[in-house]
C-alpha cells in the first residue's frame, strides 16, 4: 500500500472547493471538475461562486486544478462532492454520483480510499459500491479498496461556520489501519471529527439535520400565513414568544438552495421503497413551496392597487433574487422564480441583486448597480436580506416609496 496520500476532490462547487483548499495546505492535491470553464476560472484565481477571493486560490504543494480525467491516476484518496439534485418529479437524481463512481472505478488501485460527501438517501453508498465501484474496477470493496462517508456541512455565505471550524461526521468501516489513514487526512479539514462505523447512520444524520431546519421554517412560515390572514402583528407575536427560554427563534423565508428543498425527498424516497410514508416532512415541503404563491399574490395585489389609484403601470423593483442572503447561488431560488413569473405578466418588473451569479444576472438582466436606478420605482419589494439590502430598505423608506416586505425581513 502506498502510504503517501494524494487526495483528489471530485466536484469543485460550494462543497468541493473549500475542501480542496484545506487539503492542499498539507498534501499535493488534485481538484477535478468536468466543467472546463470552472477550471479555467479557478486557474485564473476567479471563484464564480464568490465564496473565495483571489488571494485564497493560490495553489500550494504543486497541487492542480484539472478537468482532464487522466489526472485521477495520480490519486489514491478520492473525495466525491458532486451535486445530488432531484428530478422534476422530486425523485433523487444520483446521476452525478454514478458518473463519478464509474470514473473513479476505472482509475482505482489496490489500497485506494474513497470518501463520499454528497448528500444522499440512506443506503446510496452501498448501492454505488455494488453496482459501479466493484463492477467497473474489478476490485472488491473492503478487500482491495475502501469506502467511507463524510456528509458535507458547508454553509455558503456563513463566515462563522467554515469547514475548518465545524464538527464533521466521518463514517469509516474497515480495519484500524484504514481508519487511521482517513482520520489523518480529515484532521487537516475540520476542527473535530465525529466518528462512526455506520455509513447508513451518517447518511441518515445528514438528511435529517437539514430536514429539521426545513420543518422549523415551515412551521414559522405557516404562522406568518395565519397572522397575515387574521391581520395580527407577526413580529410582535414572535417577540413575545421568543421570551420563553426554549423557544426556537426561526424566521420565515423562501426556502431554496441545494439542501433543504431536496433532502426531504431523498429520505421520503427510501422510505417509500420500504413501504413507509413520512407525512410530516412532505407537509413541511408543501408549506414552504406555498410561500411562492403567497409572496407573488402580495406583490400582484399591490401592483393592481397602484394601477387603480395612480392610473399608471407601476415600475416594480424586486430586491434579492438568490436563494439566501449573501450567497450568489440561485439553485431552487423561489425569489428568482417569483421575479421571472412576474415579468411574464407585467411590463415594468426589474430585479436587483448585488451578489447574484454573473451568468444569471446577464441572462435575466438583473441590475447590480443600484445607484443607476434606485430613484425610478413606484414599488419596491424585498425578498432576500443581503447585507447591502438593509441600507437600501432604509433609503427607500426615507424616500417614502411604497415598500413590500412580505417575509418580515425588516422590522
Amino acid at each position: 500500500m502506498n502510504n503517501k496520500i494524494k487526495p483528489c476532490v471530485i466536484g469543485l462547487g460550494y462543497v468541493g472547493l473549500p475542501l480542496f483548499l484545506r487539503l492542499q495546505t498539507k498534501y499535493f492535491s488534485i481538484g477535478f471538475d468536468n466543467d472546463k470553464s470552472r477550471i479555467k476560472n479557478l486557474l485564473k484565481k476567479i471563484d464564480t461562486n464568490k465564496e473565495f477571493k483571489k488571494q485564497n486560490l493560490f495553489l500550494k504543494n504543486r497541487s492542480i486544478f484539472s478537468s482532464n480525467k487522466s489526472v485521477l491516476k495520480k490519486s489514491n484518496f478520492f473525495i466525491v462532492t458532486v451535486p445530488t439534485p432531484v428530478t422534476k418529479n422530486n425523485k433523487p437524481d444520483i446521476s452525478f454520483l454514478k458518473n463519478a463512481s464509474i470514473l473513479i472505478a476505472k482509475n482505482l488501485k489496490k489500497g485506494d480510499i474513497i470518501i463520499f460527501e454528497s448528500t444522499v438517501y440512506p443506503s446510496t453508498t452501498n448501492f454505488l459500491i455494488k453496482h459501479y465501484l466493484n463492477k467497473f474496477s474489478n476490485l472488491i470493496e473492503g478487500v482491495h479498496y475502501f469506502v467511507g462517508y463524510s456528509p458535507e456541512r458547508v454553509n455558503p455565505g456563513d463566515g462563522k461556520h467554515t469547514i475548518s471550524k465545524i464538527k464533521k461526521i466521518l463514517a469509516i468501516p474497515g480495519n484500524s489501519q484504514i481508519k487511521k489513514k482517513v482520520k489523518s487526512v480529515y484532521k487537516h479539514v475540520s476542527k473535530k471529527l465525529i466518528l462512526t462505523n455506520s455509513i447508513e447512520s451518517a447518511e441518515t444524520a445528514k438528511v435529517i439535520e437539514n430536514i429539521q431546519r426545513d420543518l422549523n421554517i415551515a412551521f414559522i412560515n405557516e404562522i406568518l400565513l395565519f397572522t397575515d390572514k387574521m391581520k395580527y402583528n407577526f413580529n410582535e407575536i414572535l417577540r413575545l414568544a421568543s421570551s420563553k427560554w426554549n423557544f426556537l427563534n426561526f424566521k420565515p423565508g423562501l426556502v431554496g438552495g441545494h439542501c433543504l428543498p431536496v433532502d426531504p425527498h431523498y429520505l421520503n424516497y427510501i422510505a417509500r421503497l420500504n413501504k413507509m410514508k413520512l407525512r410530516t416532512l412532505i407537509a413541511g415541503r408543501d408549506v414552504n413551496n406555498s410561500m411562492q404563491k403567497f409572496v407573488s399574490r402580495k406583490i400582484e395585489e399591490k401592483i393592481i392597487l397602484i394601477r387603480k389609484e395612480k392610473k399608471i403601470e407601476p415600475k416594480v423593483l424586486i430586491c434579492g433574487l438568490t436563494y439566501k442572503k449573501n450567497v450568489s447561488d440561485v439553485r431552487n431560488s423561489l425569489s428568482l422564480k417569483i421575479f421571472v413569473n412576474l415579468r411574464k405578466k407585467y411590463k415594468n418588473i426589474f430585479g436587483y441583486d448585488n451578489v447574484c451569479e454573473d451568468k444569471i444576472s446577464s441572462k435575466f438582466k438583473i441590475q447590480r448597480n443600484i445607484e443607476m436606478i434606485k430613484d425610478s420605482f413606484d414599488l419596491v419589494v424585498f425578498l432576500v436580506d443581503h447585507k447591502k439590502n438593509k441600507s437600501l430598505y432604509d433609503y427607500f423608506k426615507r424616500q417614502k416609496k411604497i415598500i413590500i416586505d412580505p417575509l418580515k425581513l425588516y422590522k
